[in-house]
């Protein structure tokens, strides 16, 4: 791979090496629960991803839904559909009965 590049490697640990220490997945040279370099490469083998990044996902998710919630509603609390609002128009499956999306 080119330097610069990165490897998650989602199996990191599953098997042992070759002195017996959890490496293996994917990737020949990835070791468990460690972030490395090798040839410019950037090795990943964590082996619990979802625990690393659950909050951050969590938060980005609901800053999402927030900021869509401010576009289709009045600071009064009622629903409007702003059509000239390309996110919104992207978003909407029917109107009035008519389906806009399949």
């Amino acid at each position: 791979m080119k330097p610069g590049s990165v490897i998650v490697d989602i199996a990191a640990g599953r098997g042992p090496d070759l002195m017996g220490g959890l490496t293996g997945g994917n990737c020949p040279i990835s070791e468990a629960d460690k972030t490395i370099v090798r040839h410019g490469v950037t090795i990943v083998g964590e082996t619990n991803l979802p625990a690393l990044v659950a909050a951050d996902a969590s938060a980005l998710y609901a800053r999402n839904v927030l900021d869509f919630l401010k576009l289709v509603l009045t600071k009064e609390g009622t629903f409007n559909v702003p059509m000239d609002d390309d996110i919104v128009a992207a978003c909407l499956m029917t109107q009035a009965g008519e389906v806009k999306r399949k």
